[in-house]
Order: C-alpha cells, then structure tokens, then sequence
C-alpha cells in the first residue's frame, strides 16, 4: 500500500499490512457475558470524516472491507446517519459533526455565499473558511479563517473545562480541517498547493516538516496503476462523459502531478500518517486529561467528483482507504492509550448521469445549461425593465436579489424568480425567505423530514438566500456541457446525500447495529456524555446516542 511508503518515510516504521479481524467467537459451552462500554472516560477521542463517504457506498462495500473499516463496524454503527439539512456540501457538513448544531446555528450554510455589502468584490462571492476582512485577500486567494463559524467545536468546549487538553485538526481541505477543529486549537495543518500548512505565523512542527518531505518524495516518483482486485474488475467499465472517459483509471500518476496525487489514494494515506504523527509526538492522550484529533480524509470527495461513484477507481479508493486506516489505528494501538474512534462523512454523493443511464435511470440527468440564475435574472431584468445583475447565486440551493432593489421592485422580482424557477421542469420546488423563517426547526427522525424543514435547518438568516431552489430527485447539478474535471457532485436536498454512515469504535466496548435514522449532530453529546463533559441542550441541535451495547447507557 501507499500508505505504508508515506508512514515509514514520516514515522520510521511501518505496521505489517495485516487485516483487522473480530475476536473468537465463544465456545457453545460458554455462557455469554453481556458486553458494556467501559467505565472511564477515553483519553483520547478521533474523530475522521470521510468526504463524500455516503451511506449507499458504505452499504456496497461493507461485505469487501478488511481492515480499519471492519474494526469500525465492530463498534456501534449507525448505518442510518443523516446530514440532515439541505445543503449537502463539505463545509457545512463539516460544521456539524463535531459541534451538535445544524448549520442554521453554526452559520455556515453552504462553500460559499454572496455577501452584497462587501463593494471590493466584483462577484460579491464569500468563502465559509476564510477571514474576508484581510486586506488583499479575495474569493480566489483568501486567508483561512475560523471566524464564519458561530458555534464552539467540542475540542473547545472540552478546553474550557480543562485547559490541558489539547485539541488537533487535520484535513486535506482546510474548510474540513477549521470547521472540525474550531477557535482554540493547538495543531491545525491542511493540505495547501503541494504540502501541508496552517494559519500565517504558525510554527511547523518537526512531524510536519518531515510529512511535507515525504510528500513531496512521493508526489515526485511517477506511480504505476494500481493493482485492481478481483471484485472491482466488473466495475472497471468505460463511459464516456463529454470528452472524458471514466469508470476504467488505476490512479497512474506520473512524478510531479500534484492534481492526481489528490484525486488518489495517496492523498488520505498522507492526510492519515501526519495525524498518527502528531499524535505519536504530541504524546495524545497520554496526560492526566482526555485529547481530541479530528481528521478530515478528502480524496473519496475528489475521486467521487473526478470520476462518479461506481467505477474502479472509487473501487480502488474504497478499498485502499481501508488499508491506510487499519495501518492508522495500529499506530494507535502502539501508543497504549485508550481511544474512542468515531467515522462519518460530511455529505453523501450521486455517479455521473451517464452511467446511470446506461442502467436504466432515466431520471437520472443533467441540469439543463440554460436553466441558471443568471439566465433568469436576465430575463426578469428586461422584462422588469430593472439594469441586472438582478440575481445571485446558484441553481439547487441559495438565490439573493440585489440589494438595491427597492422594495416595490423587490416584490416584483420575487414573483417573476418564483414563477420563473417554477416552470422549469427540472424544479422541484422554491422557497421564500418567509415560508424557510416560518418553518419551525424540526425535532423529528431526519428520513421524515419535509424538503421545507431541510431547507430550515441550513437557514441561518444574516448569510442565506431570499430564495432557495431544489431541483427534482436524480438531477446531477453539473450541466451540459460538462466543464473542467469534475463529473459528479452533490449538494441536493434528497437521501442519496444527505444519508452518511456514524460509526462509533472502542477497544472493549463491543457493538450492535442501529438502523433508524440519527443524525451527525448526535455526535457531540454523544462523545461528550462519554467523557463526563456537560453540554446544554439549549446550545445544541443533537442528542445523546447510546453506545452500551448492553442494558446501561452511556448517556448520563
């Protein structure tokens, strides 16, 4: 495996690539014990997000996995996860795992949004992870920041009850990297250009100065195609996209492609060894307190865009992630500490439309190219008689009018964008800002949820849209023609997106399977109850979910 290339080059050392496998069942004579979640708290929490690890893909690969994932369906797992909000993109998902609150409280309500009162940017275009407020910086070029995100993280919270504890982030993207770290970290490193970096003025500690040399090794040698075992080979299948092929690639790279170094395995082996890094040299969990690491693994999100979800390469993805996890948790187990392992996705994720054509889902399309909000802005400027731009934003999620607009024509705008989004076939439905602010927040299991109470929970009014559009179900918000290297995405308001697999691991917890639906906001108060920490349900959108397999509960 990579993986093992990039862990002895940073740690010194590499585990065998031995597979995980689950203890001995008991002997028929014996009589069961109950299993129980251990009495004390962890030492140390990890917690790893899988970007665009959706539960439909967790469902087909459960039965080929070998390694870290079978340890973590060895735990508590919750098939059923839900990012439950309508904005299934990487940063306000991120925003939710390890904060209990949807993004109508965490703020961060898409990648982006348009903030019209900002007169230095043409595009008015502002980034979820980034401090606007800089002098020179801009959508494009911007300073990554903490400051949109509106709530504390739990490595926050367990810091104010005890200021020993230290609280690590990293990611290969550094929205997933600040919004799963928070404020007050003591290490937060993300993949830049070519090597892993931080806030300006941060100092490069020796793990990340060797990672960043053992990156650039790798990045530099040219790597063959991966082996495809045997179960991926009937996916390897081309389909022509455009004037791309997918379904086929092997993740050949040749030295020096920065680009295909993320769209591979590679990247999450990387991502997966500095973590171990630092917590080897941060000595984690091995103080009087408990410490907490998020991880944020991002190729599965640029394999699913870079070539759809049913070909060999997220085959190869899948499985090789796998492998760099269950190598990951050996470095744990070296350590000695006493960690609790939870696993989620920020968002799920739907293939190219192409392939699924070619399986008989006819619904399964592109977005028409002529249905944009420009497009329609332009329409009701001349038919208005109003000088455009008139709208902002983008088709499938949030549309802002122009602030100077006056009231009558406001009004005027509404009516004709409304009527407008409507008739196009591929819309399914258009919201207010008035029918989303009249919509209570919902408490109820998030499969049950209407597409309105989805579009409240990413409502956060000071940043979101005056309109808010859903396509129809199956509709791949990539249009004809299909531009640059991404052929799939996500971002809808329905299941195949929103649904995330939550699995929860702890060496001598033992585990059971939880099909109904729970939520990523769950997670917060479930690792705090686990640690003694108290959290207010009024600050928090989540609940406490169970992990004693046996007749106690961890929720206390």
């Amino acid at each position: 495996m990579r993986f093992l290339t990039l862990a002895a080059l940073l740690l010194g050392t590499a585990a065998p690539a031995l597979a995980q496998t689950a203890a001995p069942a008991p002997a028929a004579t014996d009589v069961p014990v109950p299993p129980t979640y251990p009495a004390t708290p962890p030492k140390l929490i990890v917690a790893i997000s899988v970007d665009q690890f959706s539960a439909d893909l967790f469902a087909e690969y459960r039965g080929r996995f070998t390694s870290g994932f079978v340890r973590m369906m060895q735990g508590a797992v919750f098939p059923s996860g839900y990012q439950s909000h309508a904005a299934t993109e990487t940063c306000p998902g991120h925003s939710t795992i390890l904060t209990g609150s949807r993004p109508s409280r965490t703020g961060i309500i898409a990648n982006d949004w348009i903030d019209q009162r900002d007169n230095n940017r043409p595009d008015h275009k502002v980034y979820c992870a980034e401090d606007e407020r800089v002098p020179g910086s801009t959508f494009k070029d911007y300073t990554v920041s903490d400051t949109h995100l509106m709530v504390p993280t739990l490595g926050e919270r367990m810091k104010a009850a005890d200021p020993r504890t230290r609280v690590v982030s990293v990611a290969g993207k550094d929205r997933a990297a600040v919004m799963m770290g928070g404020h007050k970290v003591d290490e937060l490193w993300w993949f830049g250009k070519d090597g892993f970096v931080s806030y300006a003025g941060r100092k490069m500690p020796p793990v990340v100065a060797r990672a960043n040399a053992a990156v650039a090794k790798q990045i530099a040698t040219a790597q063959p195609p991966m082996t495809l075992p045997t179960f991926c080979q009937p996916l390897a299948r081309a389909v022509s996209v455009g004037g791309k092929t997918i379904g086929t690639g092997r993740f050949a790279r040749e030295a020096g492609d920065v680009n295909n170094f993320r769209r591979s395995p590679e990247y999450d082996a990387a991502v997966l060894a500095l973590a171990a890094g630092l917590i080897q040299d941060m000595k984690l969990g091995q103080g009087p307190q408990t410490d907490i690491i998020s991880i944020g693994a991002s190729a599965t999100d640029y394999v699913g865009h870079g070539y759809g979800t049913e070909g060999s390469e997220m085959c190869l993805q899948l499985t090789s992630l796998d492998q760099s996890l269950g190598e990951f948790f050996k470095v744990l187990d070296a350590t000695g500490v006493d960690y609790q392992v939870v696993l989620t996705a920020d968002h799920g994720g739907s293939d190219a439309s192409e392939r699924h054509a070619e399986h008989a889902i006819p619904e399964a399309v592109r977005q028409d190219g002529e249905l944009t909000v420009e497009g329609i802005g332009q329409a009701i400027g001349k038919k208005l008689g109003i000088a455009g731009p008139i709208l902002f934003g983008g088709v499938n999620g949030d549309v802002w009018y122009d602030i100077k607009l006056t009231p009558a024509q406001k009004a005027a705008v509404e009516r004709e964008a409304i009527a407008m989004f409507a008739a196009h076939p591929q819309t399914q439905a258009v919201f207010t800002r008035a029918q989303v602010m009249a919509t209570t927040v919902p408490n109820t299991p998030p499969e049950t949820w209407t597409l309105l109470e989805r579009a409240r929970a990413s409502y956060y009014p000071p940043r979101s849209g005056d309109l808010l559009v859903a396509m129809k179900p199956r509709v791949l918000t990539l249009p004809h023609p299909v531009v640059g290297s991404a052929v799939a995405t996500h971002g809808s308001f329905w299941d195949y997106d929103r649904r995330v697999p939550i699995l929860f691991w702890r060496k001598g917890a033992g585990g059971f399977e939880e099909p109904f639906g729970v939520e990523t906001v769950d997670i917060l108060p479930t690792l705090a109850a686990t640690i003694g920490l108290n959290v207010p349900k009024n600050e928090i959108d989540g609940r406490c979910l169970d992990l004693n397999p046996g007749t106690g509960s961890t929720c206390r």
